[in-house]
């Protein structure tokens, strides 16, 4: 059997991957666990599939998942740890074959780091280790031997679409333009003047897709395309310019590739996180994900339109950043997290997400990060100009 480390085991693709797993029982271990706070699931999640090593973000919630574990015979033996660096001890497991990288912000891109370096089958679901730092992350990919496979719906139905010994050079290859898809979120269609009193429970209420709240804020103001579109350049080597972003409501194709003989390649398929966890925990093989099989009938149209870069300022910000280069994406990053973890916590209002975003940019200078420990202090400046602004000091 394949040992799997799952990063972020208590979110929602956490979740999806250990029901895929659980499908699969003669081909799959859970060697080790990882969430943040959530004592509780991971309770559960170790009673279920008895893993070796879970890893606790939070000290205390560390501490009271120990003392839980220690009073069952069957869960007494896994060992509790926190912090950090046993996220990059559990990502660089020699028992481990899979790593899903599913730790949501800048606290998964050590992990993932680690897992490259560890020459891991990367099953990538945290875009800021590209966004973040792309060209380090992919230098460790390749110096180290490790595969990369990316989980998003999106890439995935890229990577399902591209030719199946694509490497990069997508001209040498026929490849003209990626078409993302995206599905606009839950405001896609709502007056402008009403976004002004958006709550959180509104903008985390997707109307297709099941996911934690910052992810879905992210998707209410559609910076989440915006980090795609970045993910995208770096996992496909292709040029931003080249990316184009697709409002298509249904979420039934989940990303196209058009080539230059006119042909368009696109991935289809219930909007479900298991079909894309299953393809790459298959891959090259196809396993069953759990998801009922998509019905043409049922779904009769299917609808595209471009994006309102208007109704959108944080998509624009990101292809701005992109054309900034360096480490303006880094800083895009950044401000957004602050920001919306600031509009969950009703600190701010919803359009106050791209206004800090944009101040941020504007305030930190750019430049080429050559290591970790740049990225991560650039990352840090960012949070500081952006929590200023909120406070009104900048």
């Amino acid at each position: 059997m394949d040992g799997i480390s799952v990063l972020g085991s208590t979110g929602s693709i956490g979740i999806s991957t250990l029901d895929v797993v659980a499908r699969h029982p003669d081909r799959f271990q859970v060697v080790a666990l990882s969430a943040n706070r959530q004592v509780e699931r991971m309770v559960q999640q170790c009673q279920q599939f008895l893993p070796v090593y879970v890893v606790m973000a939070d000290a205390d919630a560390a501490e009271k998942l120990h003392q839980k574990l220690a009073k069952r015979e069957d869960t007494a033996a896994i060992q509790v740890l926190s912090g950090a660096e046993n996220l990059d001890f559990i990502a660089s497991l020699p028992q481990v074959k899979y790593v899903m990288a599913a730790i949501v912000g800048a606290a998964g891109l050590s992990s993932s780091i680690a897992a490259a370096k560890a020459a891991k089958h990367i099953l990538l679901a945290n875009k800021e280790s590209l966004v973040m730092s792309g060209d380090l992350f992919m230098d460790e990919v390749k110096s180290h031997g490790a595969t990369l496979l990316p989980v998003d719906s999106e890439h995935n139905a890229i990577f399902q679409s591209l030719p199946g010994d694509y490497s990069g050079n997508p001209g040498s290859r026929g490849i003209s333009q990626i078409l993302l898809t995206a599905s606009g979120g839950p405001f896609r269609q709502t007056p402008m003047h009403d976004l002004l009193k958006v709550t959180p429970d509104q903008a985390c209420a997707h109307p297709n897709w099941d996911m934690g709240r910052k992810i879905s804020v992210d998707s209410a103001t559609m910076m989440n395309k915006g980090l795609e579109v970045i993910e995208a350049s770096w996992l496909f080597d292709i040029p931003a310019a080249d990316i184009q972003v697709v409002i298509h409501p249904e979420s039934i194709i989940h990303s196209m590739v058009a080539y230059t003989d006119g042909s368009v390649l696109a991935q289809m398929g219930n909007p479900d996180m298991r079909t894309p966890i299953a393809h790459v925990l298959g891959w090259p093989d196809r396993l069953d994900s759990g998801v009922r099989a998509l019905d043409l009938f049922e779904i009769a149209q299917l609808n595209f339109m471009p994006p309102d870069m208007q109704r959108f300022p944080c998509l624009k910000l990101a292809y701005e950043a992109i054309d900034t280069g360096g480490s303006a994406v880094t800083v895009l990053n950044a401000a957004n997290e602050v920001a919306v973890n600031a509009f969950l916590n009703h600190q701010i209002a919803f359009l106050d997400i791209p206004r800090l975003i944009e101040g941020a940019l504007q305030h930190v200078s750019h430049r080429r990060l050559k290591s970790l420990q740049e990225v991560f202090e650039q990352d840090r400046q960012a949070r500081e100009i952006t929590q200023s602004m909120m406070n009104g000091n900048t």
